[in-house]
């Protein structure tokens, strides 16, 4: 079978698909910061010695980390509103599910990074005086964080994939403006390789700025 390569559709249509870039990394950049949130808070409640609030926050862990997070988009877009009596445009679904996911596997990186430090430096802030949010801020977590940070670029990584499950609800991201190319032009193939190579050079770009990150915190000790 003989198939003739023509990418001038996608070159075209190119402003499109930034477009539809912009989008992705907008709905990532709100799950991001608002996952990381939730997640702090999350593994907070976890280490908790309120039994009660340990099992909010596992509960809510458990749940978002054990369903599909397409069905979590449909259930949030299509349900939600209905429940709650109001309307949610696709961006809102979309973060919604996604800070809420993000926060759910958040939750288990700051956790695993927290309960690694040893245990004598909780009791060195301490006998200093120092209060639990104080003790967090100034010796437990900026320790963690480096230890975190192998896990924590994984999950952006993560993130930014999952937000290709949003077209299906119609949110203008990048995959989505790929399809509607796609449909328009004819062009799957060239139209998804060129996504595809977005995909990667974003990624990519994020994967790299992270280990030199990552190299500057250990040269800091």
């Amino acid at each position: 079978m003989n198939y003739t390569w023509d990418f001038s559709p996608v070159w075209r249509n190119f402003g499109l698909l930034l477009d539809g870039l912009v989008g992705t990394l907008a709905i990532t950049a709100v799950a991001l910061v608002v996952g990381l949130a939730l997640g702090l808070l999350a593994a907070a409640g976890r280490l908790s010695r309120s039994v009660a609030l340990a099992r909010v926050a596992q509960g809510y862990i458990a749940v978002f980390r054990s369903t599909p997070p397409l069905v979590q988009l449909f259930w949030v877009f299509y349900a939600l509103p209905i429940l709650l009596q109001l309307r949610l445009d696709p961006f809102m679904a979309a973060a919604i599910t996604l800070s809420l996911q993000s926060g759910a596997f958040f939750a288990e990186v700051f956790r695993g990074g927290i309960v690694s430090i040893e245990r004598g430096q909780w009791e060195a802030g301490r006998a200093i005086g120092m209060g639990y949010a104080t003790l967090m801020r100034r010796i437990i977590l900026p320790q963690a964080i480096k230890r975190m940070m192998p896990a924590f670029l994984e999950r952006v990584v993560e993130l930014m994939k999952t937000t290709s499950l949003v077209s299906s609800i119609a949110y203008a991201d990048l995959l989505f403006q790929g399809m509607r190319i796609s449909v328009e032009t004819f062009r799957p193939l060239e139209v998804f390789t060129v996504v595809a190579l977005m995909y990667f050079v974003v990624l990519f770009s994020i994967s790299m700025a992270v280990r030199v990150l990552e190299a500057r915190l250990a040269r800091a000790g």
